[in-house]
């Protein structure tokens, strides 16, 4: 990765866009040159996908609930996660250290689906206890580049 990688990693976070023609007036890099590089991005599996951003809020997944999960299960976390992925609503699992074992995130329509969506950890084989937050609002929600300056991303990135 070199630093026009990393300089159209970060417009792409802050333009919210994908588009070549924004990403070149903003970076100044050629637009053939964006397109080379998207694609060797997308190869190097660095670029995931080209979807749609959805306001979940403005769609009806307006509830944001952050779940502690103490367990005591067997086999590796991997597979416990992918138990835990599998509940409805379930967006993000994190393994972690300290006392709690998983943090996971999810979003829903309303408390009838916060008590299932507790209702339902509570069933799974391995699940000791949950501690439920509820998000009263989300101060920022911002992709991880957009918390980095340029110049730290490609101090950090920038293969030398």
């Amino acid at each position: 990765m070199d630093d026009r990688d990393v300089r159209l990693l970060k417009a792409i976070a802050e333009l919210e866009t994908g588009s070549p023609e924004r990403l070149h007036e903003a970076t100044g890099i050629p637009v053939s040159t964006i397109h080379y590089r998207l694609n060797n991005l997308r190869e190097e599996g660095i670029i995931a996908n080209d979807r749609y951003d959805i306001d979940l809020e403005a769609l009806g997944l307006g509830v944001t609930v952050l779940v502690e999960i103490h367990a005591d299960y067997q086999g590796s976390y991997e597979e416990f996660a992918d138990r835990l992925l599998t509940v409805e609503g379930v967006t993000n699992v994190y393994f972690t250290m300290g006392e709690t074992d998983f943090i996971v995130v999810a979003r829903l329509s309303g408390s009838e689906m916060v008590e299932r969506l507790i209702a339902e950890f509570e069933q799974l084989e391995g699940v000791d206890r949950t501690v439920s937050t509820f998000v009263i609002s989300a101060v920022e929600e911002r992709d991880a580049l957009q918390s980095y300056s340029l110049e730290t991303l490609l101090e950090e990135l920038v293969d030398t």
